[in-house]
């Protein structure tokens, strides 16, 4: 427990540096960009000279741009900087679609997982047969494939052509009890609302899984067959152990690299959220940073950034876990 607690702490130490350099990189990206955002913000066109200086002096727009990331990090922070259009705190407004992008990216995640690693572990397993080939042909078409463009076509097959989804608007959120409406809902037996949340879900949550199944099943087969072919696998198969037997430590000696891989892929995840939220009409983090985007409204954009890298940091971290528990020679 010692190991881990200092482990931890190190790990935890490190990411204060890599959250900070990454909205100090988007904060420069926005700062640099040639445009006004205290008109912008202020109401454009028609904004009054009041306006724009009330704006300006607020929002410390008149000082150099390291006061100016210092002021905006403290009112996330704090909770205290108010977002220009909406008049609402900015991490209220995007809390309000944290939910909807989280759950996204859990859907989408179920389908890396349910997909991905079986293809993979077949395609393995039938090496250098036509099951093998069309798994290879689907990664290949996973990793190739737009996202926007499959958004659009799973919208015409599915609910233009044959109406087997909905689009309508996000499901009412049950009470908070995990965080992912889907699950709260499932967990309170409202099962009404569950089916409504998949009806709405699944199709996004496929689009957006789609690149991920194909990687997964692409690296879960050479790991696999690695494993395989290693010694100690060798060994086992001399000795006669059973098939099954035999697979399920080849397996679990290829899962190390298979988790890198998945917690890669989950905190990828998020940053497809816009592409796919936008297609799909969804009110979540993704889309609502292409509008601030649009309106030069970059309070919001540093706050979605900072929100994903805290969630891609912890997500790595746990990842670094899991490597002790499924290989006991990884040690903190």
């Amino acid at each position: 427990m010692a190991n881990l607690k200092k482990f931890l702490i190190r790990r935890l130490l490190t990411f204060i540096p890599t959250i900070i350099g990454v909205t100090i990189i988007v904060f420069l990206i926005a700062y640099k960009i040639p445009a006004d955002p205290a008109k912008a913000w202020a109401g454009g066109e028609k904004a009054t000279q009041a306006a724009i200086e009330r704006i300006i002096r607020e929002y410390h727009l008149d000082k150099p741009w390291y006061d100016q990331y210092i002021f905006l990090m403290k009112g996330l922070l704090t909770n205290t900087i108010i977002d220009p259009r909406t008049s609402n705190p900015v991490m209220y407004d995007v809390g309000k679609r944290f939910p909807v992008t989280f759950q996204l990216a859990i859907i989408a995640f179920v389908f890396i997982l349910l997909v991905g690693i079986p293809l993979g572990i077949i395609s393995a397993l039938k090496r250098n047969t036509w099951i093998d080939t069309v798994v290879r042909i689907f990664a290949l078409l996973g990793v190739s494939t737009p996202a926007f463009w499959l958004g659009y076509l799973m919208l015409y097959v599915f609910f233009v052509k044959y109406r087997i989804t909905t689009i309508a608007g996000v499901p009412p959120f049950p009470p908070k009890i995990t965080g992912v409406p889907m699950i709260d809902a499932l967990l309170r037996g409202d099962f009404a609302l569950f089916k409504q949340h998949l009806a709405r879900f699944w199709l996004p949550g496929f689009t957006l899984g789609f690149l991920g199944m194909g990687v997964t099943a692409r690296f879960v087969r050479n790991s696999f067959l690695e494993a395989l072919s290693s010694d100690f696998v060798q060994f086992l198969k001399a000795k006669g152990v059973p098939k099954l037997r035999l697979y399920r430590h080849a397996l679990k000696n290829a899962l190390v690299p298979i988790v890198t891989v998945l917690g890669l892929q989950f905190g990828g995840l998020l940053g497809g959220t816009p592409i796919t939220e936008t297609v799909f009409g969804l009110p979540g983090m993704g889309s609502y940073a292409v509008q601030s985007i649009q309106n030069l409204d970059f309070p919001v954009v540093v706050a979605i950034t900072f929100i994903y890298a805290i969630i891609y940091v912890v997500t790595n971290l746990v990842v670094d876990i899991l490597y002790a528990i499924i290989d006991p020679r990884v040690r903190y």
